[in-house]
């Protein structure tokens, strides 16, 4: 029973396939090939092979530099970050441009308190008629 693949990135040399569908550092399909083909190539150009999908027949793999690696890690962790996690609450509060005075202070000290609890909070002003 094969581990589930924890991060994104470079998969060495153990590849559990025979072939391979490989794309190359820019983007382009280099087609369908045997394991052993793959790492000659990412040896000759001093490449990286990294698992793109493993659940279509062949498994696309592609190559990539070491910074091209870094630069989809760091992309991927923005992207995890962005979305809400389980338990995380969105709050959203709507309010028009004419509030008066002390409603406003009322909200922003509610906001505040989200704030401090962690949530994640999204304000809407309405223009008022």
């Amino acid at each position: 029973q094969r581990k589930t693949k924890a991060a994104f990135g470079s998969v060495g040399r153990k590849i559990p396939y025979r072939i391979l569908h490989v794309i190359n550092q820019d983007g382009e399909s280099l087609g369908n090939m045997h394991r052993a083909e793959a790492l000659k190539l990412m040896d000759e150009h001093g490449l990286k092979l990294v698992l793109l999908r493993e659940n279509v027949e062949p498994p696309v793999y592609r190559l990539m530099t070491g910074q091209q690696i870094h630069e989809e890690q760091l992309k991927r962790a923005e992207k995890k970050k962005a979305s809400p996690k389980p338990g995380m609450y969105i709050k959203e509060l709507s309010f028009s441009s004419a509030i008066a005075k002390n409603d406003l202070e009322t909200k922003t000290k509610q906001i505040a308190q989200w704030i401090e609890k962690k949530h994640h909070v999204k304000v809407t002003i309405r223009q008022a008629k």
